[in-house]
């Protein structure tokens, strides 16, 4: 009956004159965007209308071309007015692609509502799109098989899966038509180049399907869940809790072994948080009974939610305290991230541009005349080898930990400064990040004594001498 009625619909769209205009939405009526599912022609013609009507907020971009020569079109938006977020810190990265597999058209059209919702959001003053444009960049590639698309084939013109074509365990898993080799094609290729040169420290990343309702996490090629799995049943648990019943599972149970995906080329090479996205597969060649805003509201408003939280999906570790005594540094540290981090550790940079890591006495004292040097550290990225004892410790998400680190005879003083080191996930592949210490919660004990941070003992002067100027003043006025 459904697809009777889809036959029907489109007979009747056929009718509607869709010449294009200058404008969002390409000024065509409400049937025709909200039933007729997205051509490569269409696509076109909406994402430029919207880089015209709106560049303080859209950056349209071509990543790539298709085998047969379709340009990729990626959208790239923020507030652009503001390099930054509003406290100096850099913007979280939330990347989102859709259209891997041509015939998968619900999955491009939740791509599409994406871009549309913070694009027509902020048009309309919503305050929620202003905040998350404020300190977040999406970049969303709609379409990536526009070849797929137009001849309504799951493969692209090569009959090649897009998605078994990444370079992540490729063409290890039973699958079919992979491709003669991990990224052979032109679409897979620009994806992952822009993955690894534009968005490599991306706090996000979604990829749109149809199929079955659901939403995977790595693993594909593995039943057992991922490391940073904490992160990853937060997300079920809350979204369960407040938004939909959709199903999130590690994708290897949840559907099937699948292996080259983009998901676990963008978790286990790139060191994001991914999902596939899996949209229902009621969909029948080029349009929809229902609109499409009505049947995809309540996936869009899971994509709202992912993004709007975007900052909580990594660790985040703060310094509550840090003691210096005796060559000892007594360091507590909270975590207001749900993720976990395995490998902190502390670094210390001297007045003299010097950099002092922790580590054990074979480190520290192997030439033998107690001499620290650069080459007596840890060891490793950013002289760092956090398998060493003393070096390195972990951090629970949403949790707190209090550790010891040994920095013998380095010469700190309040003229230096502490810096924390983490990766911002678990997983290997996960972006280091290089967080200075604020100085007000560090303590210098000599002695037996405390010697407060140079800020706090400067406002002690400053509260001395305003104390003596007060009393000098109260004399006077007697």
């Amino acid at each position: 009956m459904r697809r009777w009625a889809v036959i029907v619909l489109a007979t009747l769209m056929l009718t509607v004159p869709v010449a294009p205009a200058a404008s969002a939405q390409i000024g065509q009526p409400d049937i025709i965007q909200e039933h007729w599912y997205h051509s490569y022609a269409t696509l076109t013609l909406d994402v430029n209308a919207w880089a015209d009507d709106y560049p303080e907020i859209v950056n349209l971009l071509v990543v790539g071309q298709t085998e047969l020569g379709r340009n990729l079109w990626m959208l790239q938006i923020s507030d652009w007015s503001q390099e930054t977020k509003p406290d100096g810190g850099a913007k979280e990265v939330v990347y989102i692609d859709g259209g891997h597999h041509g015939n998968e058209h619900l999955g491009t059209e939740l791509a599409f509502l994406v871009a549309e919702y913070y694009i027509e959001g902020w048009a309309d003053g919503e305050q929620e799109v202003i905040d998350v444009l404020a300190t977040t960049e999406l970049h969303i590639l709609i379409m990536l098989n526009a070849d797929g698309n137009d001849q309504d084939t799951r493969w692209n013109i090569n009959q090649v899966d897009l998605n078994r074509n990444y370079d992540h365990y490729w063409n290890t898993c039973p699958t079919t038509q992979p491709g003669s080799s991990a990224f052979s094609e032109s679409e897979t290729l620009a994806n992952s180049i822009y993955m690894n040169e534009v968005v490599p420290h991306a706090d996000l990343y979604i990829t749109m399907h149809t199929g079955v309702w659901i939403m995977l996490y790595p693993w594909g090629k593995w039943p057992e869940q991922p490391s940073d799995w904490e992160l990853f049943h937060f997300i079920r648990d809350d979204v369960h809790a407040n938004i939909s019943d959709i199903p999130i599972r590690n994708a290897n149970q949840g559907l099937y072994p699948n292996c080259g995906t983009s998901r676990d080329y963008g978790y286990g090479v790139m060191g994001y948080p991914t999902f596939t996205f899996e949209t229902d597969d009621e969909q029948f060649l080029l349009g929809t009974v229902e609109a499409l805003s009505d049947r995809l509201e309540e996936e869009l408003d899971v994509m709202r939610y992912l993004i709007q939280n975007v900052w909580y999906w990594r660790a985040r570790l703060v310094v509550d305290s840090l003691e210096v005594e005796d060559g000892k540094v007594h360091l507590s540290v909270s975590n207001l991230g749900h993720a976990s981090t395995s490998n902190a550790t502390l670094a210390y940079l001297d007045e003299d541009g010097k950099w002092w890591n922790p580590g054990g006495i074979e480190e520290v004292f192997l030439d033998h005349v107690g001499i620290y040097s650069e080459v007596h550290t840890c060891g490793g990225e950013w002289g760092l080898n956090l398998s060493i004892p003393g070096c390195g410790f972990g951090v629970n998400a949403t949790n707190s930990t209090v550790t010891t680190l040994e920095f013998r005879d380095a010469p700190i003083s309040s003229k230096g400064q502490f810096y924390l080191m983490y990766q911002k996930r678990v997983i290997d592949s996960s972006i280091w990040v290089n967080e200075s210490v604020n100085q007000s919660v560090v303590e210098m004990k000599v002695g037996g004594s405390s010697l407060l941070p140079a800020p706090s003992m400067l406002l002690v002067f400053v509260a001395f001498a305003l104390a003596a100027i007060n009393g000098r003043n109260s004399r006077f006025e007697h």
